[in-house]
């Protein structure tokens, strides 16, 4: 089942979605992409909305013996490192806390390699009172997301939404729990994986990521 041609057929569809749901336009929004794909997405989410784009850098932690399976998210708000876990599969594989501490160190240093290169010397979008919109190309666990957004909700938000072109139900139900707006556009069944409902899923670069926040740069404005 393919719904999306590419990242950014996805994002403009996703854009016209949310400027029918949110009456906030320009400086009173804050559309933040989660690298690498969700940038990709984002950038027509910023563009309908008429806001700054940036970057938020939740990263995964896989398990052991499989590094595609998520045990775990970690994200930072302003140096604090925010770690959401999947207790049943913690549980399930038997992770110890010894290899969870090394594995989100290992992922924090990532984090803030990726931020010094994609914001290069820009300082970060405001988000305190702001509208803060998170995107991404898709939900699976949906840990990324929320670790994302419990690092923003520390920044004093005035309203934040994950928001998203495709996810199962069970992962918007795992955010909705935790007080998380979320907005959808399709919610596929079986779900299986993001990249089978583009035409298009290809593995986005750095440069990319780069190109999209520099084409939007002149709607940002420093707190």
């Amino acid at each position: 089942m393919r719904l999306f041609r590419d990242r950014v057929d996805a994002g403009t569809r996703l854009g016209a979605h949310l400027a029918t749901r949110l009456p906030e336009r320009g400086s009173a929004v804050t559309v933040l992409g989660i690298p690498r794909g969700g940038v990709i997405v984002a950038g027509p989410v910023a563009d309908a909305l008429e806001a700054p784009l940036d970057v938020v850098v939740p990263r995964k932690v896989g398990a052991p013996d499989n590094p595609e399976l998520a045990v775990a998210a970690v994200a930072l708000a302003e140096g604090e490192q925010i770690v959401v876990r999947d207790e049943a599969t913690l549980r399930l594989l038997h992770v110890g806390e010894a290899y969870l501490d090394r594995a989100a160190a290992r992922e924090r240093h990532e984090i803030v390699r990726r931020l010094a290169a994609y914001r290069r010397d820009r300082p970060p979008a405001p988000v305190s009172g702001r509208v803060v919109v998170v995107v991404d190309d898709g939900l699976a666990t949906g840990l990324t997301a929320r670790a994302a957004a419990q690092a923003l909700v520390r920044l004093g938000p005035l309203r934040l939404l994950v928001a998203v072109p495709v996810a199962p139900p069970e992962a918007v139900a795992e955010l909705v729990a935790e007080g998380i707006e979320v907005e959808v556009l399709e919610f596929p069944s079986p779900f299986r994986a993001v990249g089978r409902f583009y035409d298009s899923f290809e593995p986005v670069e750095d440069e990319e990521v780069v190109a999209a926040l520099r084409a939007r740069e002149g709607r940002f404005r420093p707190a």
